[in-house]
């Protein structure tokens, strides 16, 4: 298939195109500067602006350019190591803090999306998790019961003789069914959330790259592409898209890509076949798939790693295509109508944080969980600012990430990875 038979750009910008702001004057002194204008920024902006503060949110390209605009949609509010894993690195209370602030994070997402009229095609649809193998399955199970039993979340185990209500394929060997978890279009609840921020009083400009912040006195300066800005406090969330002028940051965190296709419009019969309760959707494998139905139910859109580190080849595209074959055979000469890529921020530890380091506040490492994490922790960073100790206070209060040896933004190692996870899928694939 030729690279021009489809967009290059997201397949949420056809509904949302990004926000182009008219270039104003920077204000020479404000109470907080917010680097980067995602779901984390403008969280913390929303917040920041309502209690009164003075807030000047830059952004070096359009707001919302980045991963904002770019990721599934899906409010999972994955943590990648499992609580058994979290108990003992970080210890049970903390787990268990972490596991409960997910719960609530992810209401939080509901009650603000109604509550400020954001429309944004959200939907609580539940998300159907696939078992690669028999243990995996009971993996599964397990966590659906622990998951019920002390959250009160609906969940449960889908055996493979029930899961074509769920998913229709037979690649599975069962699954499980979480209902708190949902899909909204990002683009639109960006654009929502741009909305809001504006309304507030938060003053949002794009196109202006941050060059430094230095400490001066009781607070900073910042300096940035067009001109030098006086702040009394700076919040820091740029995450997978964090530049030069962060050069302590950018050692800790490695941006990875993750590469998303559409496919055409599907006939109705083949949706209502492969998806039936328009759910989304996800396995347990190396490189991280996830899909979904789009928001109007006509067609698949399937996500996963990249692999790649420059430069916008055929292969991960052809790779994407392969893989949601080998889940849906029948798709195998399904047309793709979009192809695009964002940066995700992943670190040593995996979990996403709120830290300070030289006085500046850090929301940052989402490590693919955005759309839930980021403006929650945005929101309890400005909170921390506000000096709202008890709003403020979460479990994802931590040490800043530790920094990566021999890395320094080129994620060169990440073909090296890839291939690694790539060939552990192939034995899984294999045990099946």
């Amino acid at each position: 298939m030729a690279p021009s038979s489809f967009k290059s750009t997201p397949y949420w910008w056809d509904t949302a195109p990004l926000s182009l702001l008219q270039t104003q004057s920077l204000p020479a002194e404000v109470d907080v500067v917010v680097i980067g204008a995602g779901y984390a920024g403008l969280g913390g902006a929303i917040t920041l602006a309502r209690a009164g503060r003075s807030v000047l949110v830059l952004d070096r390209q359009h707001p919302g350019e980045g991963a904002s605009t770019r990721n599934g949609g899906i409010t999972s509010g994955n943590i990648r190591p499992s609580f058994a894993e979290l108990a003992r690195k970080f210890g049970k209370e903390r787990a268990l803090g972490i596991q409960a602030e997910g719960k609530e994070a992810r209401e939080d997402l509901r009650r603000f999306i109604t509550d400020e009229g954001i429309e944004c095609d959200y939907q609580l649809s539940g998300r159907f998790s696939g078992a690669l193998t028999a243990k995996d399955y009971d993996n599964l199970a397990r966590g659906a019961e622990d998951l019920s039993r002390t959250l009160g979340v609906e969940s449960y185990a889908v055996p493979a003789s029930e899961q074509h209500q769920y998913i229709g394929t037979d690649f599975y060997c069962g699954g499980s069914v979480r209902m708190d978890i949902g899909g909204l279009n990002p683009a639109k609840f960006h654009a929502g959330m741009m909305r809001v921020a504006q309304a507030a009083g938060a003053n949002i400009q794009g196109s202006t790259a941050v060059l430094s912040t230095e400490k001066s006195g009781a607070g900073f300066v910042v300096t940035t592409s067009r001109g030098k800005v006086r702040a009394g406090a700076v919040l820091s969330c740029t995450n997978g898209y964090t530049d030069g002028s962060d050069k302590w940051l950018r050692r800790r965190l490695v941006p990875i890509r993750s590469r998303i296709v559409a496919t055409e419009v599907l006939p109705k019969d083949v949706m209502d076949r492969l998806m039936p309760p328009r759910m989304m959707y996800s396995d347990g494998r190396e490189l991280s798939y996830y899909y979904r139905p789009s928001p109007d139910g006509t067609r698949i859109v399937f996500g996963g790693r990249d692999g790649t580190v420059s430069g916008d080849p055929q292969w991960p595209t052809n790779h994407l295509k392969t893989e949601l074959a080998r889940i849906f055979p029948e798709l195998a000469d399904t047309t793709l109508s979009h192809s695009w890529f964002g940066y995700v921020a992943m670190h040593r530890d995996m979990v996403p944080r709120v830290f300070r380091k030289d006085g500046v506040v850090y929301a940052t490492g989402y490590c693919g969980s955005g759309v839930v994490w980021a403006r929650w922790l945005g929101m309890k960073a400005a909170q921390q600012i506000l000096g709202k100790e008890q709003e403020g206070r979460t479990s994802f209060d931590f040490r800043p990430p530790q920094f990566i040896p021999f890395f320094n933004g080129n994620p060169w190692f990440m073909p090296l990875i890839y291939a690694k996870m790539e060939a552990s899928d192939r034995r899984l694939m294999r045990r099946k």
